[in-house]
């Protein structure tokens, strides 16, 4: 008998007939003993059947703990803090985003300057960033801030070099070696040439080795001991990987099977030989945990009554340190990605190592508890990505399509209720990017724990297929024209979008078929944004017009945080990423360029008219006011 997974209340539903064959209906019964989908229904609402093998290798995966197990008795009903009041802010890709002070890469004294700016004039009350997490401790560093090293980390990359204290104590020999180290990268944050996270790491490690030799003054001593105190292991764990795949790489797999264990002796002794760079290590975590946290102070005497929002990646590299120090809730051999989508039609695959559910309730959530702990730390919200991974997430086994997964299912009381917790604790704002196949229960279930969704304009349509009114659209979400996934606002008026992806083999569709429905969406839109008069009825909008006109229709809507795009408001063409590649296009690579394809840089923004104007439209459309979290969904 096939089944699906509809509704956690109501368990596993037949829909299907039983099934004659012995091998299918063994199959069947196995997965949902261990809460894994056998089918589900697709983007285009069609049921899929999933093939034998895909279930074969996921129940092989999961072991014979795949099903959480039964809770002694009910979590506590936390609820994640509501916004004061409805608010904007910009969202960015911080690497992308460069000042003339910046080293060719954006960073915290960076993020520090736009929150200023932006809450300070243009009455944002948020900045919304891509994950911080940390990267390889060494070259080459891979450019996804979706695939870290470790979440619960952040990455020195984003250190501004001459804020950290001790650089004031270099002589003068040291300091212009710093300075010429910096010289050729700020000359490159004034082109349009891709960013080169290599030769920053390679200057800002050199920089730091230099600073790192000036001494701590007795309260900054005290200030480290008290920050490694505070999450001792957790650093320890990171700084101990990083100094070990200074010698054998950045893969734990590849390392010397004695060094697999973290708890080894031969881990145990190699610390001792080791201790100047896991301190190393250790000292570049409370740089950059100090210049985040002062970031965040910026923006909030600013007057933003957010601040900061970090965002949390799906997971990490499955040879990473935190994958080397949490085998105990790891899945080898399974990697985390998406069915086929709309605008991903081959489906995903983030490479990204799951968790096992069964692991993971063991530890009454533990290991989320102290993730979310971490990602808190020094911001004002926090955006989880794939929200609905804290239900279920779809699993592809290793060798396998993305199109060959299957959903496994997760405890999304325990998990949804750690993540509210956390954010209560913490104060800060919880959002959940929960865009795509989403049950609708689960929505209901993250508005009860006032857990912010995330409400894209282009997948908001009504049954029919056209724009949803802006009345129709929720409240308790981040509404927001596109994200990192998708193209820039301008490319669906200049069918560059579909363009693109033709050129990279990403359409299951032929181009024609494809660019007639883009076609007819726009045309949806542009009636909508002259409907709502956004736009004038008659003759072709203007791109800045164009952009202009989606944010000022999210201002109509009820969303309590509206999200602006800052590469839309600059002009940027090119999307950050493309799905569905890795070396055919340069993905989270791009600097903030304008239309013109010339770089956009901080220094230059408050005279920049494409963002000024958005910004100026989204703030004017808000009301002013406090909010209720009642009726969030």
């Amino acid at each position: 008998m096939t089944a699906v997974w509809l509704d956690p209340g109501r368990g596993w539903t037949p829909v299907g007939q039983t099934s004659a064959v012995t091998g299918r209906a063994e199959l069947t019964r196995r997965a949902q003993a261990h809460g894994v989908a056998v089918s589900y229904q697709n983007w285009r609402g069609r049921h899929v059947e999933v093939p034998d093998e895909t279930l074969a290798a996921v129940l092989a995966a999961l072991g014979e703990n795949g099903a959480p197990p039964a809770r002694p008795g009910p979590l506590g009903r936390a609820v994640a803090p509501f916004p004061r009041r409805r608010g904007w802010g910009f969202a960015v890709q911080l690497y992308s985003v460069r000042s003339r002070a910046s080293w060719g890469h954006g960073d915290l004294h960076d993020l520090a300057d736009l929150a200023a700016w932006s809450g300070g004039d243009l009455g944002a009350d948020f900045v919304l960033v891509n994950p911080l997490h940390a990267a390889e401790p060494q070259p080459p560093v891979s450019p996804s801030p979706y695939l870290p090293m470790s979440r619960r980390q952040i990455s020195p990359l984003y250190l501004r070099i001459e804020d950290i204290p001790e650089y004031q104590g270099l002589g003068a020999g040291d300091r212009a070696r710093v300075e010429a180290l910096a010289a050729p990268l700020r000359a490159a944050s004034g082109t349009a040439a891709l960013i080169d996270r290599d030769a920053v790491w390679t200057a800002k490690r050199a920089a730091a080795e230099l600073i790192r030799t000036v001494p701590l003054t007795a309260r900054r001593r005290a200030d480290l001991d008290a920050f490694l105190a505070r999450d001792r292991r957790a650093i320890g764990d990171w700084a101990t990987w990083c100094a070990i795949a200074e010698v054998h790489g950045p893969d734990w797999r590849s390392w010397p099977a004695a060094l697999a264990d973290p708890g080894s002796a031969t881990v145990t002794e190699l610390k001792r030989e080791l201790a100047d760079r896991i301190a190393f290590h250790e000292w570049l975590q409370w740089l950059t945990a100090e210049q985040l946290s002062a970031a965040q102070q910026t923006a909030r005497r600013a007057g933003m009554s957010i601040g900061v929002i970090t965002d949390l990646a799906v997971g990490t590299h499955p040879g990473g340190a935190d994958a080397w120090a949490s085998q105990d809730v790891i899945v080898p051999g399974i990697s985390v990605g998406s069915p086929p989508d709309e605008f991903n039609q081959l489906g995903q695959n983030w490479t990204l190592p799951p968790w096992h559910p069964g692991w993971l309730a063991a530890q009454a959530g533990r290991p989320l508890a102290e993730l979310i702990a971490a990602c808190t730390r020094g911001s004002g919200g926090l955006r989880v990505d794939h929200v609905m991974g804290l239900a279920r997430l779809w699993w592809i086994p290793a060798g396998m399509s993305p199109d060959q997964g299957t959903y496994v299912r997760y405890d999304h009381e325990l998990t949804g209720g750690v993540l509210a917790a956390e954010a209560a604790r913490a104060g800060t704002v919880a959002i959940g990017e929960d865009l795509g196949t989403v049950e609708p229960w689960l929505r209901k279930y993250l508005a009860e724990r006032r857990v912010l969704g995330t409400s894209m304009l282009w997948f908001e349509r009504r049954a029919d297929g056209t724009p949803r009114r802006p009345g129709g659209w929720r409240r308790g979400c981040l509404a927001m024209v596109g994200t990192h996934d998708m193209p820039p606002a301008v490319a669906f008026l200049t069918g560059e979008q579909v363009t693109l992806r033709a050129e990279l083999g990403l359409l299951t569709r032929p181009e024609a078929e494809e660019r007639a429905a883009a076609q007819a969406e726009l045309a949806g839109w542009l009636a909508m944004l002259a409907r709502e008069g956004l736009l004038p009825r008659a003759g072709a909008p203007s791109a800045e017009e164009f952009t202009a006109g989606l944010y000022g229709f999210l201002t109509r809507t009820p969303a309590v945080l509206i999200g602006v795009s800052l590469a839309d408001a600059a002009g940027e063409r090119r999307p950050q990423n493309m799905p569905g590649t890795v070396d055919e296009y340069p993905n989270w690579r791009i600097p903030l360029t304008g239309a013109d394809g010339q770089p956009v840089l901080l220094d230059d923004m408050p005279a920049h008219p494409g963002v000024v104007a958005v910004a100026r439209t989204v703030s004017g459309g808000l009301e002013p006011g406090a909010v209720r979290p009642d009726g969030v969904g």
